[in-house]
């Protein structure tokens, strides 16, 4: 037992020992010394990407960047220590070449930056090798144009009963620029729309450009700029409708659609127009016509209203038709002269009272023949509202409110009443004294001090 105690502290002790002669190596290995610089070591990064900023401003300029004779990838050498060389990926370093300052073509030495992706590292973490050759070729050569025009090829087909019109583009031509070996093969610039089968609605699509030569081949656009890359093409559909003719009919109180007779001449006409507009569109509204008009007219004769037909935008009229006529009366309609002594006031002043000088008003009234025969001047009420008299003293003639409780009744004309108004509050009437005997004063005399 003691023996294998013993074995396993040498074994303990063995691991130890290796551990300490390791972390003794790499401090070596790192520094020169204790009071020295970590070690630097080299790694070579090949064929790594060159990035080349404002090539945009470069084309605004008439120019543009030729891969052929420019340096396009460049092999790094970094020093830098072992521990930030060995966590240093080939996809974290970034080099990159401006042309903001280039203005003139020809073959140019441009000098090249190298950052990194990963934040841990910055300009001093690594230093390149050779630094005084930090340069980078490029090619610049002056932009050859030229204008071609654009057109648009249809796949698809519209549904039965539709039509289509012609494409319209954002753009019928476009200004190409690049190499004139690149530029001058181009004859035309195409674009496709696809409207599926059964289009029933106006189809409009922004569709990517494509060249091609005279002899209908496609030609590769990597090297081609162009004043627009997308074009936006519409094909509009068309669909041919009948719409019914209509009137927004505006009903009262005693004129309701329901008791009229009438008609519209023609009821409807023939459209052509965009399908997308007309997808839910039955009928066509002429204008507003408002019942009340009709009022206490001759019932039994028709009135006629005609009223331009006003297109929707972008439909054709295929009936030729331009004016259509509303011809309307009262089928079931009568109108009385019903006298009411229902008079009332609303927001009498404080410290006045109020005479009716008028104790009953004809009231005109009209609606079906049923509604009116059965009207009691009782049905009607007319109130006066004195809120604009808070002041005044004196008789006035006040407008009047006419309602009706009962039916559906209109009511024809304006009214009045005629008031006193006058200091004091309402009186309540006299009371009745034992002494009186039934009948010897007359129903709603006044009291003495008002006689």
């Amino acid at each position: 037992m003691e023996n294998e105690r013993a074995g396993h502290r040498r074994i303990v002790y063995l691991l130890l020992s290796v551990l300490v002669a390791a972390g003794i190596w790499l401090y070596a290995d790192l520094t020169s010394g204790p009071n020295s610089t970590p070690k630097t070591v080299t790694k070579e990064f090949e064929a790594i990407p060159i990035e080349f900023l404002y090539e945009s401003t470069l084309t605004d300029r008439g120019l543009m960047l030729v891969e052929e004779g420019t340096d396009l990838t460049i092999d790094l050498t970094l020093s830098g220590t072992r521990w930030d060389i060995a966590n240093l990926d080939r996809s974290e370093i970034r080099v990159t070449v401006s042309l903001f300052d280039v203005t003139n073509p020809g073959e140019q030495r441009i000098n090249w930056n190298i950052s990194y992706t990963d934040s841990k590292f910055n300009a001093n973490t690594f230093q390149p090798e050779n630094t005084s050759f930090r340069m980078a070729r490029v090619n610049i050569s002056e932009l050859y144009s030229r204008t071609i025009d654009v057109s648009c090829e249809l796949v698809g087909n519209v549904a039965e009963t539709y039509s289509a019109g012609q494409v319209q583009l954002s753009h019928t031509e476009v200004e190409v620029r690049g190499l004139q070996e690149d530029i001058n093969p181009i004859s035309y610039a195409k674009i496709t729309l696809d409207i599926g089968e059964s289009a029933v609605e106006t189809v409009s699509r922004d569709l990517e450009l494509q060249y091609y030569d005279k002899n209908g081949q496609l030609l590769d656009k990597g090297s081609i700029h162009s004043s627009v890359e997308n074009v936006r093409a519409t094909l509009p559909v068309f669909v041919t409708k009948e719409l019914q003719l209509v009137v927004n009919f505006i009903q009262a109180p005693g004129s309701r659609l329901r008791n009229t007779d009438y008609e519209i001449e023609p009821g409807s006409i023939v459209v052509s127009g965009d399908a997308t507009q007309l997808k839910n569109v039955e009928t066509l509204v002429l204008g507003s016509y408002d019942l009340a008009e009709l009022g206490t007219t001759a019932f039994e004769n028709y009135t006629t209203t005609n009223y331009s037909i006003i297109m929707p935008d972008g439909c054709q009229n295929l009936s030729g038709v331009t004016r259509a006529a509303l011809r309307i009366r009262f089928e079931d309609m009568t109108s009385a002269v019903i006298p009411t002594e229902n008079i009332s006031w609303l927001n009498l002043p404080e410290g006045k009272r109020v005479e009716l000088l008028t104790g009953s008003l004809p009231v005109k009234v009209f609606g079906t023949e049923a509604d009116v025969s059965a009207l009691t001047g009782e049905d009607i009420a007319v109130t006066l509202d004195l809120s604009d008299y808070t002041a005044a003293s004196g008789t006035y003639t006040i407008p009047a409110e006419v309602t009706v409780n009962k039916g559906d009744i209109g009511i024809s004309g304006l009214y009045q009443v005629q008031v006193t108004i006058r200091e004091g509050s309402e009186e309540p009437p006299p009371e009745e004294t034992p002494a009186s005997s039934p009948g010897d004063e007359p129903e709603g005399a006044l009291p003495p001090d008002e006689t």
